[in-house]
């Protein structure tokens, strides 16, 4: 749920194995302890649990959170036909992908960077 609206927000992040990958995690997590939002399972969506996705489908919107420009999760989204989300890349924000150390102040940043932009 997101703080104070009422609204259903999903958070689907990218978890791959780099950098970036971790800092989508880590900030997913941190959003929901700021109840942005409710951190959900990307994988079963790619998995085609149908549950997830009419989930995923219901929820007033969902935050996709990719570690890089490969939006792997965007595309996960798009194979399952969820359109209701809002996209973030993490190497959009400043992050390098293999350089930048993901420290708890990074993570904070993140956070704030990804409030802005989801903002409704």
């Amino acid at each position: 749920m997101s703080c104070c609206t009422g609204n259903t927000v999903l958070i689907f992040p990218c978890s791959g194995g780099a950098n970036t990958g971790k800092a989508s995690d880590m900030v997913a997590r941190k959003l929901t302890k700021d109840k942005v939002g409710l951190i959900s399972c990307l994988a079963s969506i790619g998995a085609g649990v149908s549950g997830f996705i009419e989930s995923a489908k219901g929820a007033t919107y969902n935050i996709v959170i990719d570690g890089c420009p490969l939006s792997c999760a965007k595309k996960i989204m798009d194979k399952n036909n969820i359109t209701n989300y809002k996209h973030i890349i993490v190497t959009e924000l400043g992050i390098k992908k293999g350089e930048t150390k993901i420290t708890d102040e990074v993570i904070e940043e993140l956070v704030e960077k990804i409030k802005e932009k989801v903002k409704d």
